[in-house]
């Protein structure tokens, strides 16, 4: 296991700094990719373990991580981690967890007043978890003077006005009403649809699939490219076989045509892929390889 640290990186006017709040060995490799065979992960672990996978227990290695953007003046979140404190009795790893996040923003010079802005590449636990602080028995936005751009179709989805089955997951009811709706409340949220139009350098896409509204982080800035994929991709093995879907895809085949397509564009346009729980380096470039992919190189970072 390995606690945060801070690593930065520029692509042209835009600073990227990494904050590692927890990266450890998660679940069972073929629990979390169901599809992916046992050949892959074997023939590939010279370079996915350890920072990928642990061959011992074959269990898939995964980062909690943020990224901070510096971008035009302002500081964008990607993504707010698990929150302290939370009920989620359907999730054992994220249950009363007590992490150091708002300590490791500090560390690399950002407090919550700070934040401009915040994305949520889509609404699940362990990317929306910050946007609100336990205050007197309630929730409050951790962020005071940010705007929190959350997809339209993520929170018309988990919201209360829709259900996927036969209802919400209890989880998904708490993970609504304790990270997103005192967000709402406060007058701090811009729903989104299709694209959406941060400033010069970053614009935000629908990616569908994975949940309803999942969405990815395009950055340009001088001849720089990358992509903030979310969990379009939770292990190196999806870039290598992109129709395994992870456990946790709604839609699967939705997630599928949304993964090739992001890839297929990266590698084209050469724009460093950067998933919100890759350990190791965390970000890597992608290549096209007759109709597959390949990995080229790492991030690179500057570390202090």
């Amino acid at each position: 296991m390995k606690s945060e640290s801070r690593q930065s990186i520029v692509f042209g006017d835009v600073e990227v700094i990494r904050v590692v709040e927890w990266q450890g060995a998660f679940a069972p490799a073929r629990g979390l990719i169901p599809e992916s065979g046992a050949e892959v992960w074997k023939g590939n672990e010279d370079w996915l373990a350890p920072d990928h996978w642990e061959p011992d227990g074959d269990r898939a290695v995964v980062a909690l991580q943020t990224w901070v953007l510096r971008s035009c003046g302002r500081t964008v979140l990607v993504d707010t981690g698990v929150g302290n404190g939370r009920e989620r009795p359907g999730s054992a790893q994220f249950h009363h967890w007590q992490g150091d996040f708002l300590g490791g923003l500090a560390r690399v010079g950002v407090r919550p007043e700070d934040v401009d802005v915040v994305v949520n590449t889509h609404v699940h636990g362990d990317h929306v978890g910050w946007n609100t602080a336990g205050v007197d028995g309630g929730w409050e936005p951790t962020f005071p003077n940010a705007q929190y751009l959350i997809p339209a179709a993520d929170d018309f989805h988990f919201g209360p006005d829709n259900a996927y089955g036969n209802g919400r997951r209890e989880d998904d009811r708490l993970i609504y009403e304790d990270s997103i709706a005192p967000v709402h409340r406060a007058g701090q949220t811009v729903l989104w649809d299709g694209t959406h139009r941060i400033d010069e350098h970053l614009t935000l896409e629908s990616a569908p699939g994975h949940t309803p509204g999942s969405s990815v982080l395009r950055l340009a800035s001088g001849g720089d490219r990358a992509v903030f994929v979310g969990d379009l991709l939770h292990s190196p093995v999806q870039i290598l076989t992109p129709s395994c879907n992870s456990c946790f895809c709604l839609d699967p085949g939705q997630a599928v045509a949304s993964r090739r397509r992001i890839l297929e564009r990266a590698a084209a346009e050469r724009e460093l892929v950067v998933p919100a729980h890759f350990g190791g380096a965390g970000a890597v470039e992608v290549r096209q390889e007759g109709g597959g992919f390949t990995l080229g190189r790492w991030a690179a970072y500057g570390t202090e």
